[in-house]
């Protein structure tokens, strides 16, 4: 390991524990130096706990591997490292099912990491992979879910334009739609940018002809789960101005 890499992992950690440090500090030179040396990192987990690195603000699980941080942080130039040293798009090893492509759906606007279009770069490159766009996790949820929760209007557009299925129900019943309607969310939802882009995000789904009377798990429809009447108004074929 080079001089510079010793001095940002410290003494004494293994080749995981410095491929984990260089892909949090998106150091991509050395991330590709260290899967040239070590080819099994590629796929094989990295995380032996689970731990919030305050580089991306995102939960990392015992099990995930390289291709999930990457994922997570929206490190597009290292996703392709990984995927060219043959890690798997669909990497699942952690006991929450969460596949790469669930992380870097989620937004987190708060994050160090948060970046629309690196997002959306992110998202295109695992799915030339291979990656599973209707892949569901411990709770069901797709990516297309997670996308729509934490107001990710630009990762939503992208993932309904490359197919996901927006019927797909979670464990809990809901469809993605469902949640759009909803006033709860992640990543700053009561702010007027994440209600924006949720106005964006209803607005989506109704381009894509999903309709309002899609029915959850409990005979609910989307327009049934709108408690907003700006929201409603959107459903409706209205203006939807957004209330303050």
């Amino acid at each position: 390991m080079s001089e510079d890499a010793l001095r940002h992992t410290g003494p004494g950690m293994d080749s995981r524990q410095a491929l984990v440090f260089a892909i949090l500090e998106d150091r991509r030179g050395e991330v590709k130096r260290l899967l040239q040396r070590h080819p099994e990192l590629a796929g094989c987990p990295v995380a032996e706990q689970d731990f919030c690195p305050p580089q991306l603000e995102h939960w990392v699980y015992q099990g995930d591997t390289g291709l999930h941080l990457a994922a997570a942080g929206y490190r597009v130039e290292i996703l392709a490292t990984f995927l060219a040293a043959g890690a798997e798009a669909s990497a699942c090893a952690d006991r929450r099912r969460s596949q790469p492509i669930h992380y870097t759906a989620d937004g987190h606007r708060r994050s160090p990491a948060w970046d629309e279009s690196r997002q959306a770069a992110a998202i295109r490159i695992l799915l030339d992979a291979g990656a599973n766009r209707d892949a569901q996790d411990e709770n069901g949820a797709t990516p297309l879910h997670r996308a729509v929760r934490t107001r990710c209007a630009g990762a939503v557009n992208l993932l309904l334009r490359s197919g996901a299925t927006p019927t797909i129900q979670n464990r809990s019943g809901s469809t993605p739609f469902h949640l759009a309607v909803m006033d709860t969310g992640r990543g700053g939802s009561g702010t007027r940018e994440a209600r924006l882009a949720q106005g964006e995000i209803v607005r989506a789904f109704l381009e894509h002809g999903v309709l309002p009377t899609l029915k959850d798990a409990k005979g609910r429809s989307v327009l049934e789960s709108a408690r907003s009447e700006w929201i409603r108004r959107i459903l409706t074929g209205g203006a939807g101005e957004i209330s303050r």
